[in-house]
């Protein structure tokens, strides 16, 4: 069964399970799995925090010379999976990414805890660590730097929007016999279809 739905449809499911999985999850209901490749298409996964979502797409934040950001830097497509286990539900994502806004990604680094903050300084993050002596140490310096004034975002603090080309709406159902429900991008809108368990 194949069917044109309208533009908005995967975005207004997505965020109804996302506030059901926030009144249910007692952890991180925004947390998601993360796939990236490198050019050559090996891969990497790591949970990341969604932090925006609309119709454009999923936001998330992360340091650009990590693993994670070097490689959508090199390869800018990714994939994304939620999973809600007290739910029994699961999203899967595919799309491009696209850097976020500079005028975003100020916004966001300026929302979040002063330490926070300091940290994307102290961390170099993804790289060799000595020890956690070495890390304690940067963070006391860069807290001395900026004192008690406004800590600026790095340059190589940025966010990335993966915008959805294909989503996937998992829900478990008795005997294995799952709910299986896809979007798939056409031009302005989705095609929608169902598959097998």
């Amino acid at each position: 069964m194949t069917e044109t739905t309208e533009f908005q449809a995967p975005f207004d499911h997505f965020a109804q399970w996302m506030s059901d999985a926030e009144e249910q999850e007692t952890n991180d209901p925004n947390a998601l799995s993360l796939a990236t490749t490198t050019k050559e298409g090996r891969p990497s996964v790591r949970m990341v925090l969604l932090k925006e979502m609309d119709e454009r797409g999923f936001v998330f934040y992360t340091n650009l010379e990590s693993r994670k950001g070097r490689e959508l830097l090199e390869n800018p497509h990714a994939s994304m999976c939620f999973h809600w286990k007290s739910l029994r539900r699961q999203v899967r994502i595919d799309g491009p990414v696209e850097q976020v806004t500079d005028e975003e990604a100020d916004a966001y680094f300026h929302s979040r805890p002063r330490l926070s903050q300091i940290g994307a300084w102290a961390s170099s993050q993804s790289r060799r660590l000595e020890n956690r002596f070495h890390l304690e140490k940067r963070v006391a310096e860069y807290t001395a730097k900026f004192g008690i004034g406004s800590v600026p975002r790095p340059d190589y603090w940025h966010g990335f929007r993966l915008i959805p080309q294909w989503m996937e709406f998992w829900e478990d159902r008795p005997f294995r016999l799952h709910d299986r429900l896809v979007f798939t991008r056409a031009g302005d809108g989705w095609t929608t279809e169902h598959l097998f368990p």
